[in-house]
């Protein structure tokens, strides 16, 4: 199923967190002939270009359970996180000055050459490095990376009309040469501010080669051009965007190519963007414009891996700094189980001791023992691999209460406008069809799916022999919450009543559960809308479903979501066949378990648990994420 990041909708750009396996669905032919925008099932984030000073208006989409995840901003939310992380990465700096120094590795692949620790079969063995009681649970690598060198040729500018892809110019790159450089001018072309108005965008074509990375590189000495970077495929899907350099100016993307084919690179001005790419006439208005150079290449880039020795349960953290742009580990079978090209550590709670700051941020919680990969790409030149490892947070018995009665809380702490006070689930029962009689009965289910996807599952699986949970509730227990390793999660209230427009939201992402008092929200009023909107449990109850069971076990699967992130879950992919309790919202029969049948609480409804899948690929990262496994050695005694 293609996959909206980022919606180019009536020919506004609204930016959106995008990675190499990131795609937009092109509208068909129909669409295009009618100027109808893409609509397709959205796993990112869409909003206008953000302030990274700026905290992004409602929740973290990183955290909560969107009812519709493409309307927030992934953009403005990476460029925050990044800022919280360098200052939270100061903080600990001060703390590890006063840590025991760390083992101190070189990288032994002299500086220009390639091939020598490129894969996790040939990475450099790292030894004294671990959790055991002879290591040093601390890590600095330095090396270099040298990727291919390419002198690009210059050609002349494309003739105009080139705003679409079956208008751009040729530029060779990928087949005759490897770089080519040109100077153009936004606002030139048939529909900038002094044609039709409809706004002027620059395609170029180019083939990719899989495995090889491409660069586009766009500098504006004069003139008032804001300049993004889209990259298309040749059936107009959108596979890979940036905007501004790390240095705020001008604009710069880095794409390594999934697969051969042709590819199409289109410069344009803030903010306006091609509404259909085979279309010049499909902005909805001129947008910044100015001239502008532009160096596009594909060449060689170089890996480096390291291998470190890990036990079961052992958290491993690591960032890095100077000229690598991507960070990642793979696991044992020397598959990728976390690929980063952000810093998303400030969703660790205040007391997690993972690292964070630099260019890029990992983290993996392994779930056997063995050899691990550490690896860094994208870049040229020296760069500094911080890494940890730590033992899961050690406490007594973690607690998870469920609070059906309702509560006064701060929803400050999930983006929300401060205290608030939230109804109780029975206030949402005549909404699904049920009556007061059935509270208990609902409660019952609600509970047993928990139960069932936190700790039996859990035991299950055999991971972890010191997994231990104890899920309370408040019809049966008092409340327990302020009390040490007592983490909630309030089931009721609604949007309008919290402030929060979501469906759940946790406070933290917490690999190792080093914060065991955390909070987290199950709102109710859109799980209980009238029948039409698929996150409404009411589309999918006829009078052949078992209303308490669907009710119970859906929001019982979103409540167990919103527990997977405080005890160190990302979200996966939602539109892939493999149902995940993680899965990001946008596709939510399959996180509420509604069968074939389309109906919910019939027998073909499948159980929908923890377990392996890929990360979602509209948050930045790359892997297999063992959302079991996470949870199972994370929440241990």
């Amino acid at each position: 199923m293609r996959r909206t990041i980022a919606i180019l909708a009536a020919g506004t750009l609204v930016v959106a967190g995008l990675t190499p396996s990131a795609v937009q669905a092109r509208p068909n032919d129909d669409e295009r002939s009618t100027g109808a925008a893409t609509t397709a099932p959205s796993v990112g984030l869409a909003g206008v270009k953000s302030n990274a000073a700026k905290q992004p208006a409602g929740p973290n989409p990183f955290l909560a359970l969107l009812p519709d995840p493409a309307k927030a901003d992934y953009v403005g939310w990476k460029n925050w996180l990044a800022k919280q992380g360098n200052q939270r990465a100061g903080l600990r700096a001060q703390q590890r000055a006063a840590a025991a120094a760390p083992v101190v590795a070189d990288e032994e692949e002299p500086t220009g050459v390639r091939g020598g620790n490129d894969t996790p079969a040939t990475a450099q063995r790292i030894t004294g490095f671990g959790t055991g009681a002879r290591d040093n649970p601390r890590l600095r690598i330095l090396g270099t990376l040298s990727p291919e060198r390419v002198d690009a040729t210059e050609i002349a500018p494309n003739p105009e009309d080139d705003g679409a892809i079956p208008l751009a110019g040729e530029t060779g790159v990928g087949a005759t040469e490897q770089a080519v450089t040109t100077s153009a001018t936004i606002g030139d072309g048939p529909h900038g501010s002094a044609g039709s108005g409809s706004g002027d965008f620059d395609f170029y074509q180019l083939t990719g080669t899989a495995g090889r990375t491409l660069t586009v590189d766009i500098d504006t000495p004069t003139g008032d051009l804001d300049p993004v970077v889209l990259l298309y495929d040749a059936e107009g899907s959108l596979v890979g965007l940036n905007d501004d350099t790390p240095e705020g100016l001008d604009s710069l993307l880095v794409h390594r190519f999934d697969a051969d084919g042709t590819y199409y690179v289109a410069v344009i001005g803030f903010p306006a963007a091609p509404g259909d790419p085979f279309d010049s006439a499909s902005g909805g208005g001129a947008g910044s414009e100015g001239p502008y150079r532009v160096t596009i290449s594909t060449a060689e880039q170089d890996s480096d891996f390291f291998a470190v020795r890990l036990r079961p349960g052992d958290v491993l953290g690591a960032s890095v700094e100077g000229s690598a742009a991507q960070i990642t580990v793979y696991d044992p079978d020397h598959r990728e189980v976390h690929g980063s090209d952000q810093d998303a550590s400030a969703l660790y709670p205040p007391n997690s001791p993972l690292p964070g700051g630099g260019n890029a941020v990992t983290e993996h919680v392994a779930d056997r023992a063995g050899w691990h990969y550490v690896g860094v790409t994208l870049g040229d030149g020296m760069y500094d691999i911080t890494v940890e490892a730590y033992r899961p947070g050690q406490q007594p018995r973690q607690t998870l209460f469920l609070d059906f009665d309702g509560a006064r809380i701060n929803t400050a702490i999930f983006g929300g406008p401060g205290v608030r006070t939230l109804s109780p689930m029975r206030a949402f029962l005549g909404r699904w069809g049920l009556t007061a009689d059935d509270e208990d009965a609902v409660i019952d289910a609600i509970v047993a799916e928990v139960r069932e996807n936190l700790r039996r599952d859990m035991i299950e699986s055999g991971l972890n022999q010191r997994f231990d949970i104890r899920i309370l509730n408040s019809r049966d227990h008092a409340d327990p919450f302020g009390q040490a390793n007592v983490s909630r999660i309030i089931v009721g209230g609604s949007i309008q009543e919290s402030g929060v427009p979501t469906i759940g939201v946790a406070q933290f992402i917490d690999p190792g559960n080093f914060g065991t008092q955390d909070s987290a929200l199950v709102l109710l009023d859109v799980l209980s809308d009238p029948a039409g909107d698929e996150a409404s449990l009411n589309t999918y109850l006829t009078p052949d479903s078992d209303r308490i069971g669907f009710v119970g076990r859906a929001v019982g699967n979103v409540t167990a979501h919103e527990a997977g992130h405080f005890f160190g879950n990302w979200h996966v992919d939602q539109f892939n066949d493999q149902a995940n309790l993680m899965d990001q919202g946008g596709n939510f029969p399959l996180l509420f378990g509604v069968g074939p049948d389309g109906v919910g609480g019939t027998a073909d409804d499948p159980d929908v648990d923890f377990g392996e899948d890929t990360f979602n690929p509209g948050e930045g990262f790359t892997g297999v994420e063992n959302t079991l496994g996470r949870i199972a050695f994370g929440v241990t005694r």
